[in-house]
């Protein structure tokens, strides 16, 4: 393991240790963060093809083997019914409650889903100056449901959820540019403006995370978000179900860095050998 990468273990041991059970943007940036998505087997062909149907929302990063509470492609010494923040508890699609170790409710036929996340992209915004609202005020990335509808497959459906950043016309253009070379961080974003097209009534009212500050010259610029599959859970109604808490993510030790960087560094590398 790389010291880079000891940051986002840092961060897991952490949440394993009880010492972080919040929000997880801004931290160990540049590697990958996950929302969870932890359903019965029999329910994960759907629930694949929901992400195979809308991988704007559900960019899927991994998937475990059944009762396995590892992914080993995204993380050594990694345990999905520990590391997290904070997990969210389902039954026939109700949210039941939270808790920060799920570890006493593993079962050998649950089947992990790891999809990718939008704090994934914001340490390649902040980098060119760019600030992230949620992080320069404290709080939570504020999500909403939208009107715009994802594509049922079997017994998942529902709407899109969006995470919103206020950002300058010009940082806006640049953050497009950033995030479209991520779609595995769900890509550039579905909409900017006026929050009432996409069906958003009020950007004060976030249904999860924390409302943010919105400055005179800044537009709200709209994401696809992977707390999506946590409104379809309703229209599945598994018995029992297990999700991220919104905001509080899997650090994964897989790096994030973006494509459109990623070809410049082996271009620049390329020109050094050829002199």
């Amino acid at each position: 393991m790389t010291p880079a990468s000891n940051a986002a273990a840092a961060i897991r041991l952490a949440c394993r240790g009880g010492a972080h059970d919040g929000p997880t943007a801004g931290l160990a940036p540049g590697f990958m963060q996950a929302n969870l998505v932890i359903l019965p087997a029999a329910l994960a062909r759907e629930f694949r093809a929901f992400c195979a149907l809308n991988p704007k929302p559900c960019p899927l990063l991994g998937m475990s083997e059944p009762g396995a509470r590892a992914i080993p492609a995204l993380g050594t010494d990694l345990d999905l019914a520990t590391d997290l923040p904070r997990y969210r508890l389902w039954r026939d699609g109700v949210l039941i409650g939270e808790r920060t170790d799920i570890a006493d409710l593993w079962r050998d036929d649950l089947v992990a889903f790891a999809i990718g996340c939008s704090f994934s992209f914001e340490a390649a915004l902040q980098a060119e100056g760019i600030a992230v609202a949620h992080i320069r005020q404290g709080r939570n990335v504020p999500m909403y449901r939208s009107a715009i509808a994802c594509t049922p497959a079997g017994r998942f459906a529902g709407p899109m959820v969006v995470s919103m950043r206020p950002l300058r016309a010009a940082d806006a253009i640049r953050a497009i540019e950033i995030s479209a070379a991520m779609p595995e961080a769900h890509g550039a974003p579905v909409h900017l403006g006026d929050p009432a097209l996409i069906g958003i009534a009020d950007l004060a009212r976030p249904d999860y995370g924390d409302a943010v500050a919105i400055g005179a010259d800044e537009i709200p610029v709209f994401w696809a978000c992977g707390v999506t599959p946590q409104a379809a859970l309703a229209a599945a109604r598994p018995d029992f179900a297990i999700t991220h808490a919104p905001g509080c993510m899997l650090v994964t030790d897989r790096p994030s860095m973006p494509v459109a960087a990623s070809a410049i560094a082996i271009g620049v590398a390329q020109g050094a050998g050829t002199g």
